[in-house]
């Protein structure tokens, strides 16, 4: 928690603290871990700038009770974590207790990052007239620190965060995906594959490529046949197809040896990602088919872009 204001008479430190001006400065410095936080989840809450101005001033709240000591008990690492778990919960609201653990070490990262950031930056430009009273910076100093330590704070744990997921995407490689289209459901194994970065031109939707062999289960016979003709060059009317022709997408890629390809896509319901962590929906998906084999073991008879792991709320 971060404060101020001093006057400096000599060599002593006569400190005048103003309330309104320590409260409206916490919020600021909370306000800022928690937009940072939100950002790196991605969180997706209703009406997040309210949820984090009301969990800010709660922080907000406590760090002047903590400062005029009005009970020990506050000062407690019990009540501060107690005060992170409301702040992180309003801010957030986590489905289950893993989401809240997640989101709370995301949290606390930031904070320690930031707090360390700031550390550095009154070491170095040295403000005058800062002291620290209960854990909390006491003092007159620019805001502008708490504003530049935020941002070094957001860029640090963004990369480290960046460098960490790309190292587990290489670590678990398969992933199980249920897809969803007109009450039916297909389960298949899809590869990371970090360089799907194909989206839908139109739409900019995401896209995962299948097999088509494993849509069988999912796609009607005639729908299929539909495709195939499609793909040849035979566009026709089809009065029985009409919801699932309004689903097509025509995708174009590039690959290796390719310079140019197109891709036939549907537009599911939805799909269900199955991760060691958490179970992740997404209903803007394309679903491209593939005409051949994906791998001669069939290890995995899907690929899906790292775009797609991230939570969907």
């Amino acid at each position: 928690m971060y404060n101020s204001n001093a006057i400096k008479k000599g060599n002593e430190l006569n400190v005048t603290i103003y309330l309104d001006l320590i409260f409206i400065e916490n919020v600021l410095m909370n306000y800022i871990i928690l937009f940072a936080t939100q950002i790196i989840l991605k969180a997706q809450t209703k009406h997040p700038q309210i949820r984090l101005l009301i969990s800010s001033i709660i922080g907000s709240i406590y760090a002047i009770i903590v400062y005029l000591n009005v009970l020990t008990i506050y000062s407690s690492i019990f009540a501060k974590i107690i005060l992170s778990i409301v702040m992180v919960y309003i801010a957030f609201g986590a489905k289950n207790i893993k989401q809240m653990l997640k989101q709370l070490l995301i949290f606390y990262l930031t904070s320690f990052i930031f707090g360390g950031c700031t550390f550095a930056l009154i070491y170095f430009i040295k403000p005058e007239n800062v002291k620290i009273n209960n854990g909390v910076f006491v003092g007159i100093y620019p805001i502008k620190v708490a504003l530049i330590a935020g941002t070094i704070a957001f860029v640090i744990t963004q990369i480290a965060f960046k460098i960490n997921k790309s190292k587990l995407s290489l670590k678990n490689q398969y992933i199980n995906i249920e897809i969803c289209y007109k009450e039916k459901r297909v389960e298949v194994t899809a590869l990371i594959d970090s360089g799907n970065l194909v989206k839908d031109p139109i739409s900019n939707m995401p896209i995962i490529i299948v097999e088509k062999e494993k849509l069988r289960e999912l796609i009607s016979a005639e729908f299929l046949e539909y495709i195939e003709k499609f793909l040849g060059g035979d566009i026709g009317e089809n009065n029985n197809l009409k919801e699932d022709l309004s689903k097509i997408r025509m995708v174009p890629f590039m690959s290796i040896g390719k310079e140019n390809g197109m891709l036939v896509g549907i537009r599911v319901d939805k799909i269900i990602i199955h991760n060691e962590e958490e179970t992740i929906q997404k209903s803007k998906v394309i679903v491209c088919l593939y005409n051949k084999k994906l791998t001669k073991d069939n290890k995995y008879n899907a690929l899906i872009g790292l775009n797609l792991l991230e939570e969907e709320k």
